[in-house]
C-alpha cells in the first residue's frame, strides 16, 4: 500500500484525534491533492508552517495506529468477510433447497458487513 492510501485510510479512522487545523491540512493536501502553496495561501499561513502540521499530523497517525491498531483489525476483519463470502459463494452453487437458501441468507448478512 502507498503512503499516500496509508495516510489517507489512517486520517478517515482518526481525523477527530488531529486538531481542526491539522485535519484541514491533511484533508487538503491528501484528498484535495492541493500543493503546499496552495494550501498555505488557502489557510494564509507559510508553506513551511502547511508541511509542519502535514508532517505533525502524519506521525500522530501513524503513532495511533500503533497503539490502537483500528486500521489493520479493519482490514483483516474485511479480508476474512471476502473469504467468508467466497466460500458462501461457492456453497450458494453446489447446494439446494433448505441449505441453499439458509446460506444465501449468509452471504446477503456478509455482503452488510463488507458494506
Amino acid at each position: 500500500m502507498s503512503k499516500n492510501l496509508d495516510i489517507i485510510m489512517l486520517y478517515d479512522f482518526y481525523h477527530d484525534m488531529l486538531t481542526d487545523k491539522q485535519a484541514e491540512v491533511i484533508d487538503l493536501y491528501y484528498n484535495e491533492d492541493l500543493s503546499l502553496a496552495e494550501i498555505s495561501e488557502h489557510l494564509s499561513i507559510t508553506r513551511q508552517g502547511v508541511r509542519d502540521n502535514i508532517k505533525r499530523a502524519e506521525n500522530i497517525l501513524l503513532e495511533l495506529e500503533s497503539k490502537i491498531g483500528a486500521l489493520s483489525r479493519y482490514q483483516k476483519q474485511r479480508g476474512e468477510v471476502l473469504k467468508a463470502k467466497d466460500i458462501a459463494l461457492k456453497l450458494i452453487e453446489n447446494t439446494d433447497g433448505e441449505v441453499h437458501s439458509e446460506i444465501k441468507k449468509i452471504y446477503t448478512l456478509l455482503c452488510g458487513i463488507e458494506e
